[in-house]
């Protein structure tokens, strides 16, 4: 159990009194005098998402009051911790599913990325949890979504392709899975040409990760992460701006591994297969050029464009092996195109399948769990944009318009289309700190995918 949770009844919790903003003037005109004067004094206001803490006449703090617009919001109580003292404390006037959205969003808020910077060992405000509470379920989900953060937040100095494989294996040893590795110049041996092809201008060698897990009789799927660990663009260089945050490039693979995490911890019955492709996109003699002709596993070819629209290459290998077993589902997640960010803002991120029925429960389950994805269109007219005229498609649009639909466009042309297929075009990253969501790596689209599969065990 998290630190900032106890079930202990050591001592009386402070009441904390969850009210929302329809209901606080009925509550207001029940209370007492003085705690009706008290508020009053204070300038307390519905309107600003401010506790008020009110003492008992020593002064000694007697109780909270919080107001929200709902109950039912993953991030309403999500600014509540920081604004509270040391102590132990205890939300009223919520349900039993309420208050486990309260206490996920208490464990985010509370989230910090400390492995260069030390901090101050502080008292903080502890939330205290029933015990009718799914308090495994709860740390679960906290699990997942920091270890996405720590993932992405980890510089490329010590967030390599050879880094990466070893928080997989982390994961692999944790929970039995079977794990392979193939690196180097053995992905042209094996069959991964494209992957060797981003990756061979890096010292750090590109490797393919492959791991599986579960009973064979459950239901197959198979989550495909872009692990591009930094990306200064190649030969076709990034600028200073745009490279400056290129360390969460790999934040698919983040993404895919703290899925897996959630998956096996919570020992869904599901037969679970993570796929990787990580690789450094640099600069070197070695180097994959534009105008170079890249071989796939699903042998197609690929004419370079641009050397920075190297995800897209990567997850060609990925997703041609994704297929060979005919799972069920697959999903990939990554930081594919600017473009997605431009249409839908840094936030949502962009939905694309090969399925509408898949994208649409996909979609609502997002706006169910605070965790939106917007489903966009796998237009099928503008596929002539990634036409070349010496290859199969080109990884690089002809067209200035609809980049986070032709980069899908290219990707759906390695999946089989039997197979139900979803991408989510992630920014994975928080451009700004909100309650609950710190500015840095963040973890888009988990939720989401989790409460789907979790949603294919219940019969």
């Amino acid at each position: 159990m998290k630190p900032c949770f106890t079930q202990v009844r050591d001592r009386q919790p402070i009441d904390i009194h969850v009210l929302t903003k329809s209901n606080y003037a009925a509550w207001l005109a029940e209370q007492n005098e003085h705690d009706q004067n008290w508020l009053a004094a204070t300038g307390f206001s519905v309107d600003n998402p401010k506790a008020a803490l009110m003492p008992e006449e020593t002064g000694k703090l007697l109780k909270v009051i919080y107001v929200v617009e709902h109950m039912d919001s993953l991030w309403q109580l999500a600014g509540l911790s920081a604004q509270l003292p040391p102590g132990v404390f205890e939300l009223k006037g919520l349900t039993k599913k309420q208050y486990e959205l309260a206490a996920c969003a208490w464990g985010l808020a509370v989230y910090k990325f400390t492995r260069y910077k030390a901090t101050k060992n502080t008292a903080s405000a502890i939330l205290f949890l029933p015990l009718e509470l799914d308090v495994a379920a709860i740390d679960r989900e906290l699990d997942a979504t920091y270890l996405v953060r720590d993932l992405i937040n980890t510089p490329a100095e010590h967030m390599g392709p050879a880094d990466l494989a070893l928080a997989a294996d982390k994961i692999s040893l944790q929970f039995g899975a079977t794990i392979k590795h193939i690196k180097g110049d053995d992905l042209i041996k094996e069959g991964f040409p494209a992957i060797h092809a981003v990756g061979r201008g890096s010292k750090k060698a590109p490797q393919l990760i492959d791991m599986v897990w579960g009973n064979p009789e459950h239901p197959k799927i198979t989550l495909v992460g872009k692990g591009v660990c930094f990306d200064s663009g190649g030969l076709d260089l990034k600028s200073a701006s745009n490279m400056r945050l290129m360390k969460k490039d790999m934040g698919g693979a983040a993404h895919v591994l703290g899925l897996a995490y959630w998956i096996m911890s919570s020992q869904l019955p599901i037969r679970l297969r993570v796929i990787i492709g990580a690789a450094e996109n640099m600069i070197s003699g070695d180097a994959y050029r534009p105008g170079d002709v890249v071989s796939t596993r699903k042998g197609l070819t690929v004419e370079i464009g641009n050397t920075d629209a190297e995800g897209r290459v990567v997850l060609s290998d990925c997703l041609a092996l994704a297929c060979e077993d005919n799972p069920e589902v697959i999903i990939d997640f990554a930081t594919l195109t600017g473009a997605g960010k431009v249409g839908l803002g840094p936030d949502v991120p962009s939905l694309f399948s090969n399925c509408d029925e898949f994208a649409k429960e996909l979609e609502r389950l997002s706006l169910h769990r605070d965790d939106p994805l917007w489903h966009m269109p796998l237009y099928k007219p503008y596929r002539d944009y990634i036409d070349s005229s010496i290859a199969d498609l080109s990884n690089d649009s002809s067209s200035p318009f609809a980049g986070a639909i032709t980069a899908a466009l290219f990707l759906n042309e390695f999946v089989n289309p039997e197979i139900t297929w979803a991408h989510l075009d992630i920014m994975a990253w928080n451009v700004k700190a909100r309650p609950g969501r710190p500015e840095g790596g963040e973890a888009m689209g988990l939720r989401t995918a989790y409460e789907y599969i979790l949603s294919m065990t219940i019969i």
